[in-house]
């Protein structure tokens, strides 16, 4: 599993409104500037988000961005997902099961299946919430024992 520099940059535009949850909606520009992005890259990365349903919208002079749901409410696999298609650790294993003919002779595909499936598991744990409060704990979790938390 490969995210891209779209999928890091959405995931870095959605904490970014998440740390503005209650300032209302926040320009391109202010995001683009905070986190220096580009506006162009970040145009079409927050249309992506705008049209998945994460977002709400507003036109005009004080227009901008915001959630449209909580933080806690928003998960990085979602957001991932969402930007990048799959998350897939291999090509044969995609969101709609496996996509390969030689499936049922495959020594290695539930080592993929099985990789698949803790990746989604340990996205899916960690929520906009967790990463704005810092919630080291949480987010290296049983994965890495050995890490400094």
């Amino acid at each position: 599993m490969m995210v891209s520099t779209k999928g890091r940059y959405a995931l870095t535009v959605m904490v970014d409104l998440a740390r503005s949850s209650g300032d209302g909606f926040v320009s391109l520009a202010d995001i683009a500037e905070r986190e220096n992005l580009s506006m162009k890259y970040l145009e079409s990365i927050i249309s992506i988000l705008n049209k998945g349903g994460m977002l709400q919208s507003l036109r005009g002079k004080n227009g901008g961005y915001r959630l449209a749901r909580d933080p806690a409410e928003y998960s990085v696999n979602e957001i991932l997902l969402l930007t990048e298609g799959t998350l897939a650790p291999v090509n044969c294993i995609m969101q709609d099961g496996v996509q390969c003919e030689k499936a049922a002779t495959c020594s290695t595909l539930p080592l993929w299946a099985g990789l698949d499936k803790v990746i989604e598991s340990y996205l899916s744990r960690i929520t906009l919430e967790d990463i704005i409060t810092g919630n080291r704990r949480k987010m290296l979790g049983e994965y890495c024992s050995s890490c400094e938390v």
